[in-house]
């Protein structure tokens, strides 16, 4: 599941249904594919795809090329037929945005001249993809510290900004909750809704600064920093050809990311005992980012299962296969397995491929595909949905398995029948529940997250939503976010596989009740 660190600029510049439900009762089980899916088979494919070996599968790297070839050799073996626009690949074309090795940060003090590390102390923001607006890559200013950025607060009552001269200065911010907040407080302050609202304020002020710097704390501040990592530094967008803005045209100011070190000149000498805003008297930054750009290519993978009576419309299924790759150890581990992320739903749908392939065939086709560059910002899904390999008006239903490995046994978190918008995935929700009703063994679906405006925004963070936008009905299923998120610790060893293929057959039943249905889900 994408952690949109590289969208929360565009949305921050940017802060600035009813439908008819229709009940369908499942087919009966002995028209259903008599093949079902094991925990067995799904923990060998697993263990394989989610193997160090693997590196963590960044979109980029080879690493996530031998992970498309893992499937795609999967499925010429299971008979499956090839759909993308290469065999079974359809190419993704793309631009890697990188920070070279000359790129320099400093902060001049009256002891003397201290370099931050770029990537170890910051991390600088260059682009928040193709056609937005983007941060200067150079600032030269003095700094002043905004404390917790806090103004306008119903809650903590405290202005941070009051008599703050910030315009053309380096604003020092802390993305975190002050003493004393509560846990709704601390929610709402820390993490990526603060790392929002805090560029928000800070772009949108007419008092602009040259350069905001955000100082990650807290007890989720280095996780964060480290989980920017992979985004930020290695980052990945949609294929940029257009030429480099200079700065002078960028719009932004700089942004820096950074992290709490020993001594660090970004804060006062006696933070955190002093948190009062104000000038950080004889501190000056200086800074200038070096990008570089290359011209790569990604690569879905696409494979079908052709209807017996309707073979030109489909159902389709669909994962990623890509995960962070390797990044800061953690308790001496670099590789950011993803065995939840997302290699438990690309290893259910490679499951249901083989279901499918061996078993008596629904009406309707079935697609299979397995998205690149999901956590880079859903860029394979949107590559497949801006240019599909069969007609997009020919997918009927779109059913997303992204992180269903961990968690509760019996709960499942259902997104997309209330989010999607006009009520158009109203009918497929409605479906599953009927599929999951009659199930020897129902899963608790929580629909906590199925909302637009829920602050996690897990409708917008994988797949499914480049399909929605599109009109096609969808529903996502996942067993939610855990400790292990976006972490090395995100090991095949914690799937619970029971759980797992409990899931994949409920995605199985699904598809093929909608696969068989006259009419579409609307």
């Amino acid at each position: 599941m994408s952690r949109p660190i590289i969208m929360l600029l565009a949305a921050a510049a940017g802060c600035a249904p009813a439908g008819t439900t229709t009940t369908t009762n499942p087919a009966p089980a002995a028209s259903m594919a008599a093949t079902t899916v094991t925990a067995a088979e799904l923990r060998r494919d697993l263990t394989v795809f989610a193997a160090d070996s693997m590196r963590g599968r960044e979109t980029g790297t080879n690493d996530a090329v031998r992970a498309a070839q893992f499937i795609a050799a999967r499925l010429a073996l299971l008979g499956v037929t090839p759909a993308g626009d290469s065999g079974y690949y359809q190419r993704v074309p793309l631009t890697s945005v990188g920070i070279a090795k000359t790129s320099t940060v400093s902060i001049a003090t009256p002891a003397g001249v201290t370099t931050l590390n770029v990537g170890g102390d910051v991390i600088p923001l260059t682009t928040t993809g193709v056609g937005a607006q983007n941060p200067k890559l150079s600032a030269e200013a003095d700094l002043v510290f905004a404390s917790y950025g806090i103004a306008g607060d119903n809650v903590i009552k405290r202005d941070d900004f009051a008599g703050l001269d910030m315009a053309g200065k380096a604003v020092v911010v802390i993305n975190d909750a002050p003493p004393g907040a509560d846990s709704t407080a601390v929610a709402r302050l820390s993490g990526q809704m603060g790392l929002q609202a805090r560029l928000a304020r800070l772009i949108g002020s007419p008092n602009r600064p040259a350069a905001i710097i955000l100082v990650l704390t807290g007890t989720k501040g280095d996780d964060l920093f480290y989980q920017a990592g992979s985004s930020l530094l290695r980052a990945v967008t949609a294929r940029d050809t257009s030429r480099m803005v200079p700065d002078a045209e960028r719009q932004f100011p700089l942004i820096l990311l950074a992290r709490v070190t020993p001594g660090t000149p970004l804060l006062p000498a006696d933070w955190p005992t002093n948190d009062k805003s104000g000038p950080l008297a004889g501190r000056r930054l200086s800074a200038r980012v070096n990008v570089v750009r290359e011209q790569i290519t990604g690569y879905n993978v696409v494979g079908m299962v052709r209807g017996s009576t309707h073979a030109g419309t489909y159902v389709a299924y669909g994962a990623h296969l890509d995960h962070v790759g390797v990044s800061e150890p953690v308790n001496g581990d670099s590789i950011y397995n993803g065995a939840d992320d997302d290699g438990s739903g690309s290893m259910a749908v490679l499951a249901l491929a083989r279901t499918y392939a061996q078993g008596p065939r629904p009406a309707r086709s079935v697609l299979f595909v397995w998205h690149a560059g999901e956590e880079k910002g859903l860029l394979g899904s949107q590559w497949f949905t801006d240019h599909p390999t069969v007609p997009l008006d020919s997918i009927i239903a779109h059913l997303n398995a992204d992180m269903i490995g961990r968690n509760h046994p019996d709960t499942v978190y259902i997104v997309g029948p209330a989010a999607a918008p006009k009520g158009q995935s109203k009918a497929l929700g409605s479906i599953v529940d009927s599929v999951n009703t009659a199930s020897s063994r129902p899963f608790v679906f929580n629909r906590v997250w199925d909302s637009p405006s829920h602050p996690e925004r897990i409708y917008f963070r994988s797949d499914h939503y480049m399909y929605a936008r599109k009109g096609i009905p969808i529903v996502f299923f996942t067993t939610g976010l855990h400790p292990d998120y976006h972490k090395p610790s995100d090991d095949v060893s914690k799937i619970d596989f029971d759980k797992m293929a409990r899931i994949t057959e409920l995605l199985r039943k699904t598809g093929w009740v909608v696969a068989n249905r006259e009419s579409r889900p609307k």
